[in-house]
């Protein structure tokens, strides 16, 4: 787990009944602690924390389950008990109110009478169970007791992409009861949002100053390569683009939509990792038609332009023979998309979507893993059960001794030998042996 080439979390989901063992864990959490290797100390550590963390989120993807059931059933409940109120009641109705009824139910078909549901904001919303478990661990970690040195301020930073609309949430119910260490993170984080959108306002400032678009998105590309293109500057060019958009300042609006997907194309490139590169192009992407051309120019193999510069190529190239050519491989190979695409699920599944029609973040991803197993399916073929890997695996790394004889009477028929014959030494007797096969010991 520790030297994993995926996310760590992705395997112990996969092994979750190895990782998640309670024996397993405890040892680990031993293990970590009498560990004399720093290295090794932190790596363990680590490892431990992720499991505990993986542990509570199917915890809490449990709960939630549990109560998304019940709240349908209680639903359904009540609906059934309107229904037979109805029922009851229409039974006792003369002609006349039949009548009357079926009028008001056209009147409301017109729209003359509408009602209409209050749907309640995010703040609103009750803080379930669920969710105080799932940011325990994050709550632990961003308020006090510090370790030293670190303060409010600090710890906002170092934390800051941690702190969103839920966590703000829960820390504002805190504030709200007194707490003066909640009050504090919240005072720490609203100065941190302020230098940074000023940043933005800077770095967006410098930008426009070039005056042509193409050296804008030059400067872009600067900003992206200096790691300053972040979401405090991403929202400022969005709120720039709708405020022209509302003034009807439709040229201006264009201009800052452009350079609002040139940030964010860059910022993507600056991403260690192909997979969540695609991840967040196909999220940004609402037509399904363009997310399917995406997913098949990741997952469609290509041959290298480049031939691998081994010391065999360059042995082969000296001797005047062409160099090994690599098997043709895609730019994001489909079984690490799914893994990434379960990564984001670990990582950032209980982030909803405010305001927002698409769906939470895990439902999108969950639909984008769909239609990249049906785009994959499609260049590759049905996948493969794990005794046909291991079946071809050992057709394609062994060769029968039928198909070793064809090649033989084809060489001889060509008057050539098998690089494997040994023509006029049939007789010829390995060292060590008789004429009979028996192994000689002790000399003649």
């Amino acid at each position: 787990l520790v030297f994993s080439t995926n996310d760590p979390r992705v395997d112990i989901m996969n092994k979750f009944d190895l990782a998640g063992d309670p024996v397993f864990i405890e040892w680990l959490q031993q293990k970590g602690k009498d560990s004399r290797d720093p290295e090794e100390r932190i790596a363990l550590r680590d490892l431990h924390t992720m499991i505990v963390d993986v542990k509570t989120r199917i915890e809490v993807n449990k709960l939630t389950e549990e109560r998304a059931a019940k709240k349908a059933e209680d639903t359904e409940k009540a609906r059934i008990s309107v229904a037979e109120a109805e029922a009851d009641a229409g039974r006792a109705m003369s002609n006349a109110d039949v009548l009357k009824k079926a009028a008001l139910i056209d009147n409301a078909e017109l729209g003359e009478v509408a009602e209409k549901a209050v749907k309640k904001t995010f703040y609103e919303e009750e803080i379930t169970p669920e969710i105080r478990l799932s940011y325990e661990g994050l709550m632990a970690q961003v308020l006090p007791p510090y370790k030293a040195g670190e303060k409010a301020p600090s710890v906002v930073f170092s934390n800051y992409d941690q702190f969103d609309a839920q966590l703000i949430k829960l820390l504002n119910e805190r504030a709200d009861n007194g707490d003066e260490d909640s009050k504090a993170l919240l005072s720490a984080l609203a100065e941190e949002q302020q230098k940074r959108i000023a940043l933005a306002a800077e770095n967006l400032k410098h930008v426009l100053s070039q005056g042509e678009p193409m050296r804008m998105e030059g400067a872009l590309v600067r900003l992206a390569r200096e790691g300053k293109i972040d979401e405090p500057f991403l929202l400022l060019l969005e709120a720039n683009e709708n405020q022209a958009r509302t003034a009807g300042a439709e040229r201006p609006a264009q201009l800052m939509g452009k350079l609002r997907k040139r940030a964010m194309a860059e910022k993507d490139k600056q991403s260690t990792s192909k997979e969540i590169k695609l991840i967040r192009q196909l999220l940004r992407t609402d037509d399904a038609f363009e997310r399917e051309k995406l997913l098949e120019d990741a997952f469609t193999p290509r041959a290298a332009l480049l031939v691998p510069g081994t010391a065999q190529n360059a042995q082969k190239a000296a001797d005047g023979e062409a160099p090994d050519q690599e098997k043709p491989l895609p730019d994001v190979p489909p079984p690490d998309f799914i893994n990434a695409c379960k990564a984001v699920l670990l990582n950032f599944g209980n982030l909803g979507s405010q305001g927002d029609d698409r769906g939470d973040l895990a439902s999108r991803i969950k639909k984008i893993a769909s239609e990249a197993e049906v785009v994959a399916t499609r260049i590759y073929g049905k996948g493969m059960s794990l005794k046909e890997q291991q079946d071809r695996a050992w057709k394609e790394q062994t060769t029968s001794i039928f198909d070793l004889e064809t090649m033989e009477i084809e060489a001889e028929r060509q008057g050539e030998a098998a690089p494997w014959s040994n023509p006029g030494n049939d007789d010829m007797l390995m060292p060590g042996f008789d004429k009979d096969g028996r192994m000689q010991v002790g000399g003649n």
